[in-house]
């Protein structure tokens, strides 16, 4: 492999992943697995073949580029996709005459919607994304009562495969009232839609967070995304699934395995003696005679220059503290208390070594950041491989 450094996707811990998110939501619910921002970093082309090999049938992209890098990725000619965010009017045609459904959440989509149908001939399949109080995208009771009035007037041209909502921080119970007040509103609109015999294939409300958090937002379908990559929303959700459900023996053996490993290798080793200052400027003087390892990865990479002197790297099981600036295409670390380090051993960014874990979690602690954050900056053209 030319690269310097790699990422390595695990099927098992996707299967395992799956397993546990599919027995938590119920035979009866469909699964959507949420593949925005390149899979959350995972990369769309290698996870959508994987992702079906594990029993996915069924995708959801944010916007109409993912969808159509998803859409040469299936493999499975029954597998389903949908885009939940960006579609210009000029691509709906393209949607449609691929059965590709998108989120309705204004009148001109949906006039356009029917548009492409009537000129390809094919009943455009649509979502309605109902306002629920995200005040963010989505139809309002006003806007909702255009929309039916349209619906009914253009049956023939419209499938409606989805009515949906987004909850507004269902991964914290700070925001439990404002989610309690969405879950209403969802169910009221709803039973309003139905009286006027508007109704979808699919109800789907929960993303990870919600179908953790909030069971009874788990209708017969929801869109899960960071949890089958084997990551908890936040630490709140996994303390609050660990308290209410005692049965699961989270602490000993997480139930989530992390899909994603990133590697490197030692490039250089190098004897420093003490007092000397390593790498560029004065920011890292060692403090005693160091051994100090070269890695080929730096900012360019996703590991961020705000990581000098502050990140860890895996070598040997153990853990390398960055030691100077961290660089466009490498780092530095310190293995003086690494026994045994030579040129070409293996260099964990994220994922485990021996007994030792780099998580998400930890790595973005450094940082100052989010676990979604960080996977979705990691550059696609790092190349990217299935092991079992």
């Amino acid at each position: 492999m030319f690269a310097p450094c790699y990422i390595e996707l695990s099927k098992s811990a996707l299967q395992q992943n799956l397993a546990f998110l599919k027995d938590w939501i119920g035979e009866d619910t469909r699964f959507c697995s949420v593949i925005k921002g390149n899979a959350y970093g995972h990369n769309v082309e290698e996870f959508v073949p994987m992702a079906e090999d594990c029993g996915i049938n069924y995708f959801a992209a944010f916007s109409a580029d993912e969808a159509k890098e998803a859409y040469h990725a299936i493999q499975n000619a029954e597998t389903d996709l949908m885009i939940m965010g960006m579609i210009g009017n000029d691509e709906l045609e393209w949607a449609v005459e691929r059965d590709i459904s998108f989120f309705i959440f204004e009148l001109d989509r949906l006039q356009k919607a029917i548009k492409a149908a009537r000129k390809t001939g094919k009943s455009a399949r649509i979502h309605l994304l109902l306002e629920t109080g995200m005040n963010r995208l989505g139809l309002a009771s006003t806007r909702l009562e255009q929309a039916v009035k349209i619906i009914k007037e253009n049956e023939k041209h419209l499938f409606i495969e989805g009515i949906c909502t987004h909850f507004a921080g269902a991964e914290s119970l700070s925001n439990y009232e404002r989610i309690m007040k969405q879950i209403k509103n969802f169910k009221q609109y709803l039973k309003e839609l139905n009286e006027q015999d508007i109704d979808a294939k699919y109800n789907h409300t929960a993303s990870s967070a919600a179908t953790l958090n909030y069971p009874e937002t788990i209708m017969n379908m929801v869109r899960i995304g960071i949890a089958q990559y084997g990551y908890w929303p936040n630490r709140e959700t996994y303390m609050q699934v660990l308290k209410n459900h005692s049965e699961l023996d989270m602490e000993a053996n997480d139930p989530l395995k992390r899909v994603m490993t990133w590697k490197s290798t030692v490039m250089s080793v190098k004897k420093v003696p003490k007092g000397k200052y390593v790498g560029y400027g004065t920011i890292y003087q060692t403090a005693r005679d160091e051994t100090i390892a070269t890695v080929p990865i730096g900012y360019a990479h996703g590991f961020g220059r705000n990581l000098s002197n502050t990140g860890l790297v895996l070598i040997n099981g153990r853990r390398a503290p960055v030691a100077g600036l961290v660089n466009m295409n490498l780092l530095t670390v310190d293995i003086t208390d690494i026994p045994d380090v030579h040129k070409g051993d293996e260099v964990v960014i994220i994922g485990r070594q021996d007994d030792e874990v780099m998580s998400v979690n930890s790595f973005s602690g450094m940082i100052n950041t989010l676990n979604y954050e960080v996977l979705v900056r990691i550059p696609d053209d790092i190349p990217r491989r299935v092991v079992e």
